[in-house]
């Protein structure tokens, strides 16, 4: 498949819904149908699809077709519709609008706005299947929602659907006979994904594009994107904004775009923007903030500054953001934002830890840049060997050594990993990503109460921090929790979008963990799709395949994984996976039914 095509699937959760007797009705007063499915999608379709962060995607007669990231929000948003309400003043003239609904989770191609493929088909064939005024979703879908939501969908056996090649599954619910399920089946409350921009009204959200290197040196390139990120860090600090992470914001680097455009696509409401100019100890910053739905300026500010003054600056472009957002500030967060953060006694060693963050971040992950990274990181703490950031950056590196197998000693690594990040913690103690590297070390230590902990401090310090809810996540599937892991996991897609493929195998675990092998599948094939040379996600997913008969499928997976990485040892592994021994047998327990070994 050529890689175009490609880079222009997802995995979207799809809600297909038609008007009951739409026919009958236009015949018997048109004038009177057309008003009144005006008015139900203008008070009750529209805002609920918009309150759960959802995109219409056509509307065809009076059928609609909306796509979800999340499935979560697929089917509340059909709950939302579908659950009886007063009628609005005036309806009672006019003929009552009933929908059916059905959902699937599937893969879809993309054109343009427009989107096809058997994610969407699924769906419009489930929703004839629907009762008036309820709902029928496909058990991809029921297996996903798990008990994350307030009502039980009803088995309706497997059906033969026009067009599709294999039974489905189906499952449905009406609001005449739904129960609502005991406390203690409900899922554990976990932080809210923001609403996407104009959604809801829901909280203050930014994206912060890398400034613009206007030195006209492209090896100052490091210094502008370190400084964009270290705005990013600071904003990310504060629990009322939303901050999408770097990964995401960089991926508009060196492209020209339309800040309403980066609002869509990120869900943010507003964009900063800028530029940098350095010159020997000189530093000119140019800073504009953007509301993303409007296109019109917010705040502007320029800055001339000697280089030691760099610090300073971060501050006060993160103080006049919070102003121009009317971001309400716990009294902690009013004092983080006065007091002087930790920084290096030398600049010099500032720039050091930009040099190799920028290595470790923008170029291919290897032995040779893990070395070169570690060098600047290195002689960062030569300049200041309290610096704590460069602690812990030596900490990331050395972890990244540790799940690669880069070096000659990568689990001597792993120990290094650990005492850079205490080394980090016990110089400054406030410093969000010394805690994040230390959660991820005692993770692989299966020390859970220990990785608990850090990531707690971790989202105390800094609330946007994707890293840390991925961590929350990985703590939940490995400690026995998986499906209270996935809302972290999708806090974690939602901060940091462009990551997802990342993200996904980390559902596509937490699914598998829980038994939940055909979501598990779904959602690791569709990591596979966007990162092809994967050979992680092909283990677990071939695992995934014994548990669900589906041998040959497993098979030829198994042989795509050995093609590309001839020296993948299964047992090496999962031996390296901080599992429980019961989840551990679970996963090389598909392997076996597929009859696959090393």
């Amino acid at each position: 498949m050529p890689a175009a095509e490609r880079i222009n699937r997802k995995l979207a959760a799809i809600l297909a819904a038609d008007v009951v007797g739409y026919s009958r009705l236009m015949a018997a007063d048109e004038a009177g149908t057309l008003a009144a499915l005006k008015r139900h999608r203008e008070g009750v379709f529209d805002p609920a699809v918009a309150a759960h962060n959802g995109r219409v995607v056509k509307l065809i007669g009076d059928g609609t077709i909306v796509e979800f990231a999340s499935v979560i929000d697929a089917v509340n948003c059909a709950l939302s519709v579908q659950r009886p309400s007063p009628a609005p003043d005036g309806a009672a003239a006019q003929p009552a609008i009933v929908l059916r609904i059905g959902i699937n989770l599937g893969d879809v191609i993309i054109e343009g706005d427009d989107i096809y493929g058997d994610g969407v088909n699924i769906a419009a064939r489930l929703e004839p299947l629907a009762e008036p005024g309820g709902i029928c979703i496909s058990s991809i879908v029921n297996e996903s929602i798990g008990n994350r939501i307030d009502v039980r969908f009803q088995d309706g056996g497997e059906m033969t659907v026009k067009n599709i090649d294999r039974p489905i599954r189906v499952w449905r619910w009406h609001p005449s006979t739904t129960t609502v399920p005991s406390p203690s089946t409900v899922a554990v409350p976990s932080p809210s994904i923001a609403p996407k921009s104009g959604a809801n009204g829901g909280g203050q959200s930014i994206a912060v594009l890398p400034f613009t290197n206007m030195s006209g040196d492209p090896e100052q390139e490091y210094f502008s994107d370190g400084i964009s990120e270290d705005i990013i860090t600071d904003l990310s600090k504060i629990a009322g904004l939303i901050v999408i992470a770097r990964n995401s914001s960089f991926a508009y680097k060196g492209r020209s775009v339309d800040v309403r455009e980066v609002g869509r696509e990120l869900g943010v409401r507003s964009v900063l923007e800028g530029s940098i100019r350095r010159a020997g100890q000189r530093v000119r910053i140019t800073a504009q903030l953007i509301d993303a739905t409007s296109g019109s300026h917010l705040w502007a500010e320029r800055y001339d500054r000697d280089l030691t003054d760099i610090f300073a600056v971060q501050d006060e472009v993160t103080q006049q953001i919070v102003g121009a957002l009317k971001v309400t500030l716990s009294p902690a967060e009013k004092a983080r934002l006065v007091e002087k953060k930790e920084e290096p006694s030398n600049v010099a060693a500032y720039d050091c830890v930009l040099r190799g963050r920028e290595i470790m971040l923008s170029k291919e992950k290897n032995r040779e840049t893990f070395e070169e990274a570690v060098k600047y990181f290195k002689k960062a703490l030569e300049l200041d060997s309290n610096y704590s950031q460069a602690y812990a950056s030596l900490g990331f590196a050395h972890m990244f050594d540790y799940q690669n197998r880069w070096s000659d000693d990568p689990d001597g690594s792993f120990k290094l990993a650990a005492q850079y990040a205490q080394k980090a913690i016990d110089n400054d103690p406030n410093e969000p990503m010394a805690h994040g590297v230390a959660a991820l070390t005692a993770i692989f230590a299966r020390d859970f109460d220990r990785a608990q902990a850090e990531v707690d401090r971790t989202l105390a310090l800094n609330p946007s921090s994707a890293l840390a809810h991925n961590l929350l996540g990985t703590i939940r599937s490995y400690s026995g929790r998986p499906l209270e892991a996935i809302p972290a996991i999708e806090q974690a897609m939602r901060l940091d979008p462009a990551f997802r493929p990342q993200f996904l195998h980390f559902i596509g675990i937490a699914y598998l963990l829980a038994g939940k092998y055909e979501t598990a599948a779904a959602m690791l094939r569709q990591r596979i799709s966007l990162v092809p040379n994967t050979d992680f996600s092909r283990a677990v997913l071939a695992a995934t395949l014994g548990h669900l008969g589906e041998i040959e499928e497993a098979r030829r997976v198994w042989g795509e994984l050995k093609k590309i990485n001839p020296k993948f040892s299964f047992q090496a592994y999962l031996g390296r996976q901080p599992m429980r021994p019961e989840d551990a047998e679970r996963v090389a327990a598909g392997i076996v039914k597929a009859g696959l070994a090393d």
